[in-house]
């Protein structure tokens, strides 16, 4: 049903806002005090939420196991693994690699899963993973010469680094789609995926190493109110509508549409910083559009 692909679409959307509102907390607080802060937040959220409906009763042995790995794979070593790349490579060259997370996910839903995709939907996906990544690597004027983009050690651990959480994201994926057919509340599901996550961050950040460590830095009104926002609308929101969408989606299509983040956020930076996107940018655009077409048209 168009439903999910819808769903699955409004997940991007988030996460591209999201990756706005972030940009000050995550600077200020350091990536893991930040990412550790908005799961905690969420997790106790959606607790309240769940325990106010009741919908806790309904989580059962054979589903929490399955979300748990979810979590770890997914969010909480994906989530690590892509920050670890993003040091490393800078945000343009990791979410080339991380855009891989689709044709990752489309095949293991195959293998795993059995689920056949029409010749239409794989050229949509083809369409949207390349419109995708030429967004990227041709999104930047040659002109800007950003910090962002110088590599910093090992090009290649790098890479490994940012295919290990394209993975990870596609195998949390997997690992989640047959719960969520079954009739899992999304809510819930994202508690528990969500709230392993923050509790194996906090353990990680408490270890005697200073790469781990939070960075001291005074938490004030303002950014816990950013991170707070984009806790609420990247965990919260983005995170409930991606596993709503794979109650009924198929795994490759919902992670195809789910990674045009880098896409959508191209009218939000314009609007933001009043700078046009480059052609290489909107040929991209073009090319997420036609290829989401034909998911919704098929």
């Amino acid at each position: 049903m168009l439903v999910y692909e819808l769903a699955a679409l409004g997940a991007a959307t988030c996460w591209a806002a999201t990756g706005l509102l972030a940009v000050r907390p995550a600077a200020h607080l350091g990536a893991l005090a930040f990412n550790r802060f908005r799961q905690v937040l969420v997790t106790a959220g959606l607790a309240i939420y769940v325990l106010a409906t009741g919908e806790w009763r309904t989580l059962g042995t054979e589903a929490v196991v399955p979300l748990l790995f979810s979590g770890v794979v997914g969010i909480f070593a994906g989530d690590t693994l892509l920050f670890a790349a993003l040091n490393r490579l800078g945000p343009r060259k990791t979410g080339v690699i991380f855009a891989l997370n689709a044709p990752m996910a489309a095949l293991l839903g195959y293998a795993l899963l059995g689920e056949v995709l029409a010749a239409q939907a794989v050229v949509g996906i083809l369409l949207i993973v390349g419109g995708v990544i030429t967004a990227i690597l041709y999104g930047r004027r040659r002109t800007d010469v950003h910090a962002w983009e110088t590599v910093k050690g090992s090009l290649w651990v790098g890479v490994a680094l940012g295919l290990g959480a394209a993975l990870g994201q596609a195998v949390g994926a997997i690992l989640a789609r047959p719960v969520m057919a079954g009739g899992m509340d999304p809510f819930l599901a994202s508690m528990v995926r969500v709230g392993i996550a923050a509790l194996l961050l906090t353990a990680l950040t408490a270890l005697p190493f200073a790469s781990v460590k939070p960075r001291k830095a005074a938490l004030t009104p303002q950014v816990a109110l950013l991170t707070a926002l984009t806790g609420l609308l990247g965990l919260g929101v983005g995170m409930t509508l991606l596993l709503f969408a794979l109650s009924g989606g198929k795994v490759g299509i919902v992670s195809t549409l789910s990674a045009t983040t880098p896409v959508i956020i191209l009218p939000m930076l314009w609007a933001h910083t009043g700078e046009r996107p480059t052609a290489g940018a909107w040929i991209g655009a073009v090319s997420v559009v036609a290829g989401m077409a034909l998911l919704f048209l098929r």
